[in-house]
Formats: structure tokens, sequence, C-alpha cells
């Protein structure tokens, strides 16, 4: 049997600029080995300095790499971090009016540091997270995912294990950090003042003295691994517009076979391979480039014999 065992303590104080939050956290939990303790960016930001005068419409540009989508007066980006996130995860709550908290500039540097600390404090081998609030594609509502980690597996693998059944599995990988972000935040509530929590239970996630790991970083997708880079609205204008700034959210080149049958289907027209090249002969080749840019294709170049148009794709690089 295994017993996972949460506990959130009260009677943190307000964190300020410099604090040092694991004197704060010390006198109000008993660790061991093996525990891993989960710290919400935001006392995390507060004790770096990241609280900043002005909005979040004020700061977003900012921390934005790129806009994933807009809807209303919800703005989803890429951050700095590789985050996707509403607003950039810049809050405006639990701070003075007229200020905002912006994320740490290295959640996992901060989670480092964290851990490090503890170490040589009470001489426990403890794994650190760093936690933040996002919302999930298809689903409603929000939960605390993993923004920064130290000295934790934060996703087991269990790519080639069989099953009770005799059948191997082939993705699963379960992302235990952010599964334990979310049950963090169950014991540590909105409201609750505990920025703290320490989940024991899994001390075989915690890797040895001197190990750090890979971080929470390593759980975000590289640009064009993401199946929606986009917004449905988005993709379609940056699609249109074919700018090659654009083309790494979109991905890899999709197979040749696959936007054959995708002009096919829009424009009707047939398409042949021509060595490595894709060569479309259409009445609407105004629909091409487009589609290409879609699917990770570029023009090479055109040859019109006045009605229909030979056009020739190329795979890009993403």
């Amino acid at each position: 049997m295994t017993r996972i065992q949460v506990v959130a303590p009260d009677g943190a104080p307000e964190v300020r600029r410099g604090d040092d939050l694991v004197a704060l956290l010390l006198p109000l939990v008993d660790l061991a080995d093996g525990d891993v303790v989960v710290v919400t960016s935001k006392v995390v930001s507060k004790a770096e300095g990241r609280v900043v005068t002005g909005s979040r419409d004020d700061l977003l540009p900012s921390e934005t790499v790129r806009v994933v989508a807009r809807r209303g007066p919800t703005t989803i980006v890429r951050t700095r971090l590789g985050l996707t996130m509403a607003a950039a995860g810049i809050d405006g709550s639990n701070v003075e009016v007229g200020s905002v908290v912006l994320l740490p500039d290295d959640p996992d540097a901060s989670a480092r540091t964290i851990r490090s600390r503890i170490r040589e404090r009470t001489g426990h081998n403890v794994g650190v997270i760093v936690t933040d609030t996002a919302g999930r594609a298809w689903r409603e509502g929000q939960t605390d995912i993993a923004i920064g980690a130290a000295g934790l597996l934060v996703a087991e693998d269990f790519a080639g294990r069989l099953d009770a059944h005799g059948n191997e599995l082939e993705v699963t990988a379960p992302a235990v950090a952010d599964e334990i972000a979310g049950v963090s935040e169950l014991a540590q509530g909105k409201l609750g003042g505990r920025p703290f929590a320490v989940v024991r239970g899994r001390p075989d996630l915690v890797l040895p003295v001197g190990e750090d790991g890979p971080g929470a970083r390593s759980l975000v997708r590289a640009e064009g691994g993401d199946l929606f880079g986009y917004g449905a609205r988005e993709a379609v204008v940056r699609a249109l517009l074919g700018d090659p700034a654009d083309r790494a959210p979109f991905g890899a080149p999709a197979p040749a076979q696959e936007l054959a049958e995708v002009l096919r289907l829009v424009t009707g027209a047939e398409a042949r391979l021509d060595g490595g090249d894709l060569v479309v002969t259409s009445v609407r080749p105004d629909t091409v480039p487009a589609l290409a840019f879609a699917h990770g294709w570029a023009v090479g170049h055109s040859r019109s014999t006045d009605s229909p148009v030979e056009v020739r794709l190329q795979p890009g690089t993403p």
C-alpha cells in the first residue's frame, strides 16, 4: 500500500523582497529525507523582487515571446520560460493595488536554491517544486502545475514496460511533478495563505544529493512539438500571412502524401512527387501557399500556363 500525505502549514507571514523562504518554512514543518517541498511561485517571485508597478496589459509584452490565441479579454501567450499561459502568468492578486507579480526569472534555479539551503540547514535530502496555476486545453477550470523543480524525477517513463495483461506501454509518462503540484494546491487552497506544502510518500521520486535533475523546464514541449502551437483562428491567419518567423509552431513538415491529400481536398487538384518536391497543378493557386505553410512546406517556384498554374513545393525548415 502506498500512502501520500500532504501538509500545508498555517502561519506563513507576508513575503517581501529579500526574505529567506527557507527560514520562513522550517519553523512550520518537520522535514524528512524523501519529502517533496512545494512552494508557490508567488512567494518565490515576491522574495526575488518580481513585484513591479503596472498592470497586466502594461507588462504583458515584455513577458511574451509570441501570442498563441486571443479570445475577448483573454490573451494566451508563450512566455520567455516556454510556458503557455493566460497573461503570461502575471498575477494581480494578493499584492498592493497598482502592482503585479511576474513569474520568477528562472523557477528551476529558484528550486535548486531552496533545496540546497534546506540541505545545508537540516541535513535532509528533499525534492523541491515551484508551482503556478494554469488552465488546460479542452478542460474548464485551472490546476497548479510545476514550473520549477530540483532534486526530483519530474516525469516517470513507463515506455517499454508491460501491464498486468502483458501489453507493452508505448508513450505512458506521468508528469508526476504536475501531479504533486495539483495535490498540494488542494491542501494549500487559494485563499488560505498557505504558500508552502510538504508531500510525503514518494521518496522514490527524490534524486540523490548533488543531483538536481532536468527541472520542470524539461516538461515544456519545444516549439513545433505541440499540436496546438496557435489557436484555431490564429493558425489560419498565420498560415495566410506566411511569415517565415511563424513557421516553428506549425512543426516539422508533414509527409508529402498528407499534404497532397489536403491539396486535393481543398483545391481539387492532384499533386505528384518529383524527387523530394511536390508538384501541384491547380486552378486555385492562391490557396496553395497557405496550405503548404500550415503543413511545414514552402513554395519553390510557380510556372504559369495561363490556367491552371503549376506550383512546386518543398519541405520547409521549422
